[in-house]
């Protein structure tokens, strides 16, 4: 299935793709982090018509019932908007002195001033992750701030 992705500069990104009805669905990926889900008119293509918006949380869920989400793929566009800002993703080491813990023993932000705004396992992602989210080894996080932030997250997460 072919999947249309277009910068909304100031707005965020939109995703599109045909139905198996013909119609064409978008997802508006909002950089305040909601979603929108649009339908377009079949008589003009380009007008859409909003059917839902989700909380960042609901679109966790969904991503997660629907399998095989694209989380750091869309931070990392969204980055691409705003200069200085950049997205990386720093693996749980096995000897991390963080795994098996919340992630707020980490105090990343406050250490660092990069965000962890996702924690990828295996086929889950837990997106906006609660400071007692725990880590466990091999777990990928997404982070986003200055190259220096994600390095200092790297280092941290290292136990360096």
């Amino acid at each position: 299935m072919d999947v249309t992705e277009v910068r909304l500069p100031g707005v965020g990104l939109r995703y599109e793709f045909d139905l198996d009805q013909g119609q064409r669905i978008g997802v508006v990926a909002r950089r305040g982090g909601d979603f929108e889900i649009v339908l377009y008119g079949e008589e003009d293509p380009d007008e859409a018509q909003p059917l839902f918006r989700l909380t960042p949380e609901e679109a966790e869920v969904l991503a997660q019932i629907l399998g095989a989400p694209r989380i750091a793929e869309r931070f990392a566009d969204l980055t691409r908007e705003v200069p200085g800002l950049n997205a990386d993703q720093v693996v749980v080491a096995p000897d991390s002195p963080y795994v098996d813990r919340p992630l707020g023993d980490t105090k990343a932000r406050t250490r660092t001033g990069a965000s962890i705004v996702a924690i990828v396992r295996d086929d889950e992602v837990l997106a906006s992750p609660t400071p007692d989210a725990v880590l466990r080894a091999r777990d990928v996080l997404v982070v986003i701030g200055t190259e220096d932030g994600i390095a200092g997250v790297r280092d941290l997460i290292a136990g360096r």
